[in-house]
């Protein structure tokens, strides 16, 4: 069974506490890795959680602060190290390529694994596809260019039994259906609906812009900073940050199914109060204020709403 699920490493801003290490976040996806903002400790997290070097695909870094990408030293040389048998990919802002070359020659070490770096530039785009999902990257505005990162999985169809059968449609016909779009005179689009694609979203330190709307639009899971509470408002705007309740809105805005929030200052010691403030504006879906070592699931996909027919009524061909 595919797996897909989020690993947090840690969720302290800044500089680590007692009971949080800086940054660290592992998206699990049908067997790849996707390994966001490495900060100090990155390595050892990964051991606690049940993680290994040999799990990672993609590095990629939203930008150059150290809570973010100080870990890359070590997870770089671990990959190599272990042997990762897979050829890994690392993102990060092109404008600190200096940064990045810094810390993966930071010591001597033998390369044994083909390290690909594909930086972001501009506003973002499209950085990989493949046929689970297509990476994306988002501008965001911090006072150090950086980025957010949005995986998108390929819309597909879902059978319907009952308009199989009702069609006398079954056995290698069902394949052939799915490959032609169409068997004795039958479509596909009778006998099946669009299955949406899964959507993941990891926004880090930024204030409120475009590309913080258009990375959650949609989202089944959206990963957020809300590193300052509501009280401290103008304090975030002016270090590039974001409040619960900011994450909170935007997250009821763009219809988010899971909101996790992490990357919390180290002035405020009850975690509860991010998720009242996010409560407070708006967001009425599932909600987790991030705890280091726990892992979250990506929702199941939701099906499609019954459709009534010209009478009102549902029936097993609408559900």
């Amino acid at each position: 069974m595919s797996v897909r699920e989020l690993v947090v490493l840690g969720t302290a801003s800044q500089v680590p506490t007692r009971h949080r290490n800086h940054n660290g976040y592992v998206l699990l996806w049908d067997g790849e890795g996707l390994l966001f903002d490495p900060g100090e400790g990155t390595q050892r997290q990964m051991l606690r959680a049940g993680v290994a070097a040999h799990d990672l695909n993609r590095l990629c870094v939203t930008h150059f602060h150290g809570d973010h990408s100080l870990g890359l030293a070590g997870v770089i040389q671990r990959i190599n190290l272990d042997q990762v048998p897979h050829p890994v990919t690392a993102h990060y802002p092109r404008s600190g390529r200096r940064f990045f070359d810094r810390l993966r020659y930071a010591t001597a070490y033998r390369e044994t694994v083909q390290l690909t770096e594909e930086p972001v530039s501009g506003r973002g785009g499209v950085l990989a596809e493949g046929p689970s999902y297509v990476l994306e990257a988002r501008k965001l505005s911090h006072p150090v260019e950086s980025y957010g990162y949005r995986l998108v999985e390929p819309d597909g169809r879902r059978m319907l039994p009952e308009r199989l059968a009702a069609h006398g449609i079954g056995g290698p016909d069902v394949g052939r259906l799915q490959r032609e779009g169409a068997v004795g005179g039958v479509t596909l689009d009778e006998v099946s609906e669009v299955r949406r694609g899964q959507r993941f979203a990891f926004v880090m330190d930024t204030r409120l812009c475009d590309g913080v709307y258009e990375l959650a639009e949609g989202c089944d899971m959206l990963v957020i900073e809300s590193t300052f509470t509501d009280e401290d408002e103008a304090l975030a705007a002016d270090h590039g940050h974001l409040t619960a309740g900011q994450a909170g809105r935007v997250a009821a805005g763009a219809g988010v199914r899971h909101l996790v929030l992490t990357h919390f200052s180290q002035r405020y010691d009850d975690p509860a109060v991010f998720e009242r403030q996010a409560r407070a504006g708006g967001f009425e879906g599932e909600l987790t204020v991030a705890r280091d070592l726990m892992r979250v699931p990506v929702p199941k996909r939701r099906r499609p709403p019954a459709k009534a027919d010209r009478r009102g009524r549902t029936g097993p061909e609408h559900r």
